[in-house]
């Protein structure tokens, strides 16, 4: 059986390192003012991926923490996944030109596909799309608003379009600690081919080892990584521990 990835998330609010509460803007609790300060700080303990989301640019539909993610990627050599705020290729190509290794489309694979599928064609392997639901139900523009398209059927979408990897959040869970909807995230990877990275709710090392635990009912490979946020800045999770429960 293949390891899971550990992706420590890094969100951005207003230039510094934040974890939102169910995706609430104004329910932020500030975890660090340097950015890049912190991106070294997961590589050092082992961390050989970053998972980046620019939260203002989520809501603005264009970059607002510029500065903080290119200061992330002057100060890390491990590859940078980025997401929040990226509508378009010319932002798309900005991110992977500068050192992003993968752009995470969200409400733009959501209400453009065509978008999406472009991308894909242009920058093979370096395109992943962000399924963000509520109640499984896709949420977009920094999960504002909810669509009627349900996490299945927006995934569907993207099978044959060569996107790297979905990622599937909870929001109801995010941020919460409560646990990673582990139903929800294996069935999708079930009935997918392309690799789902789980994400939302991780609370505690018994949450990555149900995830670990589970990840074969997927398939082999199809679950290939989980996004853990507060429950690393809150020390409930050790990074290195993560790793060695998740095999990667």
């Amino acid at each position: 059986m293949s390891g899971l990835t550990l992706y420590p998330a890094i969100d951005l609010k207003d230039g510094a390192c934040v974890r939102l509460r169910r995706g609430v803007m104004a329910d932020a609790t500030v975890y660090s003012d340097d950015p890049a300060g912190q991106a070294r700080a997961w590589v050092e303990a082992g961390c050989a991926w970053l998972h980046v989301v620019d939260l203002n640019g989520a809501f603005a539909g264009r970059a607002e923490n510029a500065g903080a993610v290119e200061a992330i990627l002057g100060a890390v050599d491990v590859p940078v996944q980025l997401g929040g705020g990226i509508r378009d290729m010319a932002g798309i190509e900005r991110w992977l030109a500068a050192g992003v290794r993968r752009v995470i489309l969200g409400s733009a694979a959501a209400k453009n596909p065509a978008l999406a599928h472009e991308a894909c064609r242009a920058h093979p392997g370096r395109i992943a799309v962000g399924i963000d639901a509520r109640d499984g139900f896709v949420a977009t523009e920094g999960w504002a608003e909810v669509s009627a398209l349900s996490a299945l059927e927006l995934a569907l979408r993207f099978e044959d379009a060569g996107v790297a990897a979905i990622i599937f959040t909870d929001i109801g869970r995010d941020g919460m600690l409560g646990g990673l909807n582990i139903g929800q995230t294996v069935a999708l990877a079930a009935a997918i081919r392309t690799p789902v990275i789980a994400s939302g709710g991780v609370g505690g090392p018994d949450d990555l080892r149900a995830l670990r635990h589970a990840a074969p009912d997927a398939a082999p490979g199809r679950i290939e990584g989980v996004i853990v946020g507060r429950a690393l800045y809150d020390g409930r999770v050790d990074p290195r521990d993560a790793m060695t429960i998740l095999g990667g």
